[in-house]
């Protein structure tokens, strides 16, 4: 067995793979901007609408995908408004690359 990445927190791993595992939640994410900016900006109205579930539905997923720090959210007007933290997708990412081998993808 291969020495294990010291930087590797596979707890954290397993918690966000759990997350983006569901197939509402990915929906979500391929619905989310990845900035915060006024012109594409996603609440969970919105998101709820794009996808046919209702608001408390979404919250409960989008709740899930911001506690393993995959989407963040910012208050804008009266509305909560979530996009993808590119920071962390990526370190998912090299993270499952990491634990695979480090050269599946490449």
């Amino acid at each position: 067995m291969a020495p294990a990445e010291t930087n590797l927190d596979l707890d954290t791993l397993a918690r966000q793979l759990w997350a983006i595992g569901d197939p509402t939640r990915l929906e979500i994410l391929r619905i989310l901007p990845t900035e915060p900016t006024c012109e594409n900006a996603c609440n969970v109205s919105k998101i709820a609408e794009q996808i046919g579930l209702s608001q408390p539905t979404t919250s409960h997923h989008l709740r899930i995908l911001r506690q393993a720090g995959i989407v963040t959210n910012r208050k804008m007007c009266r509305d909560m408004i979530y996009w993808i933290d590119l920071e962390a997708s990526s370190a998912v990412s090299e993270s499952l690359r990491n634990v695979l081998g480090g050269n599946v993808w490449d």
